[in-house]
C-alpha cells in the first residue's frame, strides 16, 4: 500500500482556493449579494422585493412599490455600505432601484 502525505486543510481553505483556482468569485458574490439584501433588509422590504441581481459593480433591485422606491432612493449610498460591510469586501459600487 502507497503512504498517505498528510497534507491537512481546513474544508473552507479548500473551498476558497478551488474558487480561486477556477475564478468562481463572480459568481459567488452575486450569490452573496442576494443573501446580504434579504438578511439585512428584512420582512418588510423582502416582500415588496421582486429580484435582486449584481451585474458588474451594480446591483439591480425590482420592487413592487413605487412607494418603498423612493423611500429607499434616500438611502442608497447607506445601503451600498451596509451590504459591502456585510460582505468583507467592496463588491457594490452602485444601486439601482426598479
Amino acid at each position: 500500500m502507497a503512504k498517505r502525505i498528510s497534507n491537512e486543510s481546513s474544508i473552507s481553505d479548500v473551498l476558497k482556493q478551488f474558487i480561486q483556482v477556477n475564478k468562481l468569485e463572480a459568481g459567488m458574490d452575486k450569490i452573496d449579494v442576494e443573501q446580504a439584501w434579504k438578511s439585512l433588509m428584512g420582512n418588510g422590504v423582502n416582500s415588496y422585493t421582486k429580484e435582486v441581481f449584481l451585474k458588474g459593480n451594480t446591483l439591480y433591485v425590482s420592487l413592487t412599490s413605487s412607494v418603498l422606491r423612493e423611500e429607499l432612493s434616500f438611502g442608497k449610498e447607506k445601503i451600498i455600505k451596509m451590504i459591502n460591510e456585510e460582505l468583507r469586501k467592496d463588491v457594490i459600487s452602485s444601486l439601482i432601484l426598479r
